[in-house]
């Protein structure tokens, strides 16, 4: 049972699969001054957390005991001196803008620097909220804030059925923006089709490039947001338009990153927690995020939820499998 000086948490001691994940008592201190302590009732898993888990990350977990976990939505309970943005009561999330091997979110509660919390939307749910906030901020800073993507714009989404594919389909649909979604194989075509892909790039019997070009006219896209890297980014590049944009916000493929001659291009690195570490950056995203939501052009896809955190290890096995499409959410009862 959760006291006031511990919490049940997620740590790993070892680098390896889900089953090095381990449910733990750990200790909890009050909130100092400018941090937050809040009670955790959902937990979102992104796939950061599994490249962590497996040492594959930007950075290295902090063994021999790691936390783990960019994203959750809960209730605050107590704040430290300073803060005044936040009060008991207040329904809030985190803003994945920290190291996760040291305050990882996946526990019963979790304090942060009040930097790294922001206001959960208005009438949305601890589940949805646990899908909103990393997810949407990366197609909002990635696309809006880093490409520049307008209204008439085409771009090509990779990992389309992920967390933050989804919500980059709906971010460019509210845009004005035509999306152009590219996945492996044929399994996801149509579930992206219904979640609003214009069109869908198979890319395991279908060359990139030239489809790319004849759904454009022959011009290229504007936009490419990818979540690879690799070799398969220079493709990417050789799709756009002159003077289009390609972001890299992630790194599934962990071999060096070939880039397009298609010149002139930009290449943006994107990342996403360098940004939701200043004020206005939430600020803006918190706007465009909450007044999608409460307008109905955006709307998190959740896959599939685990009651309790002791099915971590399973959430993150579905993560793993690419079965699913959406966000992996993991409900916490403190």
């Amino acid at each position: 049972m959760t006291t006031s000086s511990s919490t049940k948490a997620v740590l790993f001691h070892e680098l390896g699969g889900p089953e090095v994940l381990k449910v733990e008592d750990v200790p909890l201190g009050g909130p100092g001054p400018g941090e937050v302590l809040f009670r955790v009732e959902a937990i979102g898993l992104n796939r950061a957390e599994a490249l962590f888990r497996t040492g594959a990350y930007y950075y290295s977990p902090t063994l021999p005991a790691s936390r783990l976990g960019y994203e959750a939505a809960g209730v605050v309970e107590a704040v430290g001196e300073g803060v005044t943005a936040y009060a008991p009561g207040d329904p809030v999330m985190a803003a994945a803008n920290f190291d996760f091997g040291v305050h990882g979110v996946y526990a019963e509660r979790v304090v942060l620097p009040q930097e790294s919390v922001v206001r959960r939307p208005e009438g949305v749910g601890a589940v949805e909220s646990a899908a909103v906030w990393l997810t949407y901020s990366t197609a909002y800073g990635g696309l809006v804030e880093a490409a520049e993507l307008a209204a008439g714009d085409h771009v090509v989404i990779t990992a389309g059925s992920s967390g933050v594919g989804t919500a980059a389909i709906q971010t460019a649909l509210r845009l004005g923006a035509v999306p152009i979604v590219a996945t492996r194989g044929e399994a996801k075509r149509q579930q992206l089709l219904d979640l609003g892909a214009a069109h869908v790039i198979t890319t395991d019997s279908e060359d990139l490039v030239k489809e790319v070009r004849r759904l454009t006219n022959g011009r290229g896209a504007e936009v490419a947001f990818d979540a690879i890297g690799g070799p398969g980014f220079a493709a990417l590049g050789d799709a756009l338009a002159p003077g289009g944009t390609a972001v890299l916000y992630g790194f599934l493929d962990p071999r060096p990153i070939e880039l397009s001659m298609n010149w002139p291009l930009t290449v943006r690195a994107y990342n996403n927690g360098a940004l939701a570490g200043t004020e206005a950056f939430r600020r803006r995203t918190s706007a465009f995020i909450g007044s999608g939501l409460s307008g109905g052009t955006l709307a998190p896809v959740v896959a599939e939820t685990f009651d309790g955190l002791e099915r971590i290890a399973d959430a993150h096995r579905l993560m793993e499998s690419n079965a699913h499409t959406g966000k992996i959410v993991v409900t916490v009862q403190a």
